[in-house]
């Protein structure tokens, strides 16, 4: 079987992880750091693309890292509208897509095909993105709201959700694609899916408010109670509270759960109430989706940085150990995600998907006349 030379590239706000692989192997990996004041001068993420790329070639110059001979790039998919998991083949439409952020979220991660896709012009291999952000699989049962015409969209940590399935299928013997899991992942948001036969068939929305409450998210709230909090409020502000000013930073001002805990462990009761809540939250997500998997699953796995903190493992084994036996992975695999990935497309292992452009749900259709375009019509699944 042929080792192969896999460089992967996941542009952040204002850094660019990136690894080169050679097989299972990380031979090279760093965080490229950008200028922030260099960045804001720049209009459109799209103009930013040169001057990333030049910052990451060169920090390979200085370190003596080759490009040449590569097998393959993966860039991370942001910007995509919403798809099935998998590897997909960097083309026109995902360039276009990506970089004019077609499903509305405006994020650094919409660079990584674009960038994937020029360094194997420059040095050979083939592009791919890897369980982009937009990955959707519900089962139907899951997009249906009590509002008519309103319907559940679904963002998560797909790519590290994915692969640490994938392992830990592997670690049982067993192929993905015929075991159910619940997969957790704990860190600035907080990711609760549960997996049926290879497919992530239900989740909460990370950035539509939905889920346990995490460092920067607020997680679910009454919709009651979320109106009355509205009034007098800039709505792009309160918005925020899903994403980036909710949870520990709406109660006390930090996002560092290292902080948290340390606040806890000196006597700060509204620390320990915090970070217990959070817990009790994931507990009680795991179980719902351990009833939308009647209860046949074959593990609860947890991955993330927050995963390192035995407290919060050892406080979910003892709520969730009795529906299955609980396995931590503490951090995230998202770089080796992108190269395994690409790895099993190149091997053979995997078909490479081509993306089509249209979101992968485009509404229900109960009508029995022919003519019928579904209730959704065109809504973007990723928006």
């Amino acid at each position: 079987m042929k080792t192969y030379k896999i460089f992967t590239v996941n542009p952040g706000s204002t850094s660019t992880k990136i690894a080169l692989f050679q097989g299972d192997e990380k031979i090279f990996s760093a965080n490229v750091s950008h200028d922030a004041k260099i960045l804001e001068k720049y209009e459109t993420l799209g103009e930013q693309m040169g001057y990333r790329k030049e910052t990451i070639e060169e920090l390979l110059r200085e370190n003596r890292v080759e490009l040449d001979g590569l097998d393959a790039c993966v860039g991370r998919g942001g910007g995509l509208l919403a798809m099935e998991g998998g590897t997909y083949r960097i083309d026109e439409l995902v360039l276009k897509h990506s970089l004019n952020c077609a499903n509305g979220v405006l994020h650094p991660a919409c660079l990584g095909p674009s960038i994937a896709k020029e360094l194997t012009d420059r040095y050979g291999g083939e592009a791919f993105v890897v369980n982009p952000p937009d990955v959707d699989e519900l089962q139907d049962l899951a997009r249906m709201t009590g509002i008519k015409g309103v319907f559940r969209v679904i963002h998560l940590h797909a790519l590290n959700l994915k692969e640490t399935a994938i392992r830990h299928a592997e670690h049982l013997g067993k192929p993905y694609a015929d075991c159910n899991f619940i997969v957790c992942h704990i860190g600035g948001g907080i990711s609760v899916s549960a997996h049926r036969k290879g497919r992530m068939v239900d989740g909460f929305d990370i950035v539509g408010g939905e889920g346990p409450m995490a460092p920067t998210r607020c997680g679910s709230i009454g919709a009651a109670e979320l109106l009355e909090y509205c009034k007098g409020k800039d709505l792009k502000e309160v918005k925020k509270l899903c994403t980036n000013s909710g949870g520990f930073v709406s109660h006390m001002g930090i996002s560092d759960a290292l902080e948290l805990t340390k606040r806890a462990a000196d006597g700060d009761r509204y620390a320990e109430m915090l970070w217990n809540t959070m817990i009790y939250q994931i507990s009680k997500c795991i179980g719902a989706m351990a009833a939308v998997l009647h209860g046949r699953i074959d593990g609860i796995l947890l991955g993330g940085g927050m995963v390192y903190n035995e407290d919060l493992v050892g406080q979910i084994r003892e709520a969730c150990g009795w529906i299955a036996p609980v396995t931590a992975y503490p951090g995230e695999f998202e770089m080796e995600a992108m190269a395994a990935g690409a790895a099993r497309v190149l091997d053979g292992k995997e078909e490479a998907k081509k993306y089509r452009g249209v979101c992968i749900f485009q509404g229900f259709d109960f009508s029995d006349t022919p003519e019928s375009t579904g209730i959704l019509g065109g809504m973007k699944n990723g928006v």
